[in-house]
């Protein structure tokens, strides 16, 4: 369904948040309510990439770099097809909506084929512009889970959230936290994926795409499995925790699972949700962050090591240091608030990471690390 109008006929919308502030700008995308919790991104490029990641699945983003849409937006594919198309991690928005200080209604690049506007539209999801979004980081920043709803003074409905959690969502403020939402955001059927000599099993609870094109490109076969697959029933070299949306504890029997395949040898990497996964199966305790890590621009440290990288984040939870077993070891930690980063099994071939190796977008200094693991699966 398309929701069109010119720029100077936008109807107004608001704001409201869950600590009573109240805030009116101009409606983009579709007429359509939304709620989430209030996040923000830093990025200043990769906005397709962002709101499409399915980590934010049930999140408002805020955008706080001040102009978003002026490149413009590829043509999304309907599914997920090799080759895999770039400028999308899935084929569908997935922020519960978005705020922007600045939209640009014209795009300039070669591979545009349609506004911001009317791509948010036609994915029917709603957006504010013109808004200060540097007092709304302040505030997310000051507030530990802000909540938000995206109300249109003209509302046609409520934003689709999926047949379980719709109605949940349309109804005061929705916090993702509090909801097994992982579901929302998994493929429904085991799928393979390209030829290779070593079989990936990717457990997705919510993969971004570029984590698939990586494994391909470095001649892997991926067979992509559902979050709640039983996963003693699958054949493969190693296994990858995929990054995902919400609280790493509602994510049903996976963590059971998961520990059962850190009794075996077969090579193991996190990625983001899928590090507090593996964290949790280890037996250690994932705590919920404040405000989170959201941005193209974190940087790490690889612990005992000079060695710092840029990285791209988006994570509203943390591994308690504290609670690592013995046989697990601190691998990175953000340098700005020592949070960890990165864990690693002292002997057996186990890591995850808490940032995206992949990027898309963001920085590629972290790239090695897929490296590494395809190595040592591969030898």
């Amino acid at each position: 369904m398309s929701f069109k109008g010119p720029k100077d006929d936008r109807q107004q919308c608001t704001l409201m948040l869950s600590d009573g502030g109240r805030f009116t700008g101009d409606l983009i995308g579709a007429p359509l309510r939304a709620s989430g919790q209030m996040v923000f991104t830093t990025g200043m490029v990769g906005y397709s990439e962002a709101m499409t990641d399915p980590s934010y699945f049930g999140q408002i983003l805020v955008f706080t770099y001040p102009l978003i849409g002026n490149y413009g937006i590829p043509s999304l594919p309907r599914a997920l097809e090799l080759p895999i198309p770039h400028g999308f991690e899935s084929d569908r928005v997935n922020a519960a909506a978005v705020i922007l200080a600045i939209d640009s209604p014209e795009a300039f690049h070669w591979n545009s084929f349609q506004s911001l506007h009317t791509w948010l539209a036609q994915q029917g999801v709603p957006g504010i512009v013109g808004l200060d979004t540097r007092h709304l980081v302040h505030l997310i920043r000051q507030s530990p889970n802000l909540l938000g709803r995206v109300i249109p003074g003209e509302s046609s409905g409520t934003r689709d959230y999926g047949p379980k959690l719709t109605a949940v969502a349309s109804e005061g403020f929705f916090d993702p936290s509090q909801h097994d939402i992982v579901d929302a955001v998994s493929v429904k059927e085991r799928r393979l994926l390209g030829k290779g000599k070593v079989r990936i099993g990717l457990v997705d609870c919510g993969v971004k795409w570029n984590i698939i094109r990586q494994l391909l490109e470095r001649g892997c076969e991926v067979e992509l499995l559902p979050w709640d697959t039983d996963l003693a029933s699958v054949d493969c070299s190693a296994w990858l925790l995929s990054n995902g949306p919400g609280d790493p504890l509602r994510t049903g029997n996976l963590c059971n699972q998961v520990a059962q395949l850190i009794e075996g040898d077969r090579p193991i990497l996190g990625i983001c949700l899928g590090h507090q996964i593996l964290a949790l199966a280890a037996g250690a305790k994932t705590l919920r962050m404040q405000y989170g890590h959201r941005s193209h621009n974190q940087p790490v440290y690889q612990v005992n090591t000079r060695r710092g990288c840029i990285t791209s984040q988006n994570h509203g939870y943390v591994v308690d240091e504290h609670s690592l077993p013995e046989a697990w070891e601190p691998w990175f930690r953000n340098a700005n608030d020592q949070t960890i980063e990165g864990i690693r099994h002292k002997i057996k071939p186990f890591r995850s990471v808490q940032f995206h190796p992949e990027a898309a977008g963001g920085p590629r200094d972290t790239g090695w690390i897929l490296d590494q693991f395809v190595n040592e699966v591969m030898t």
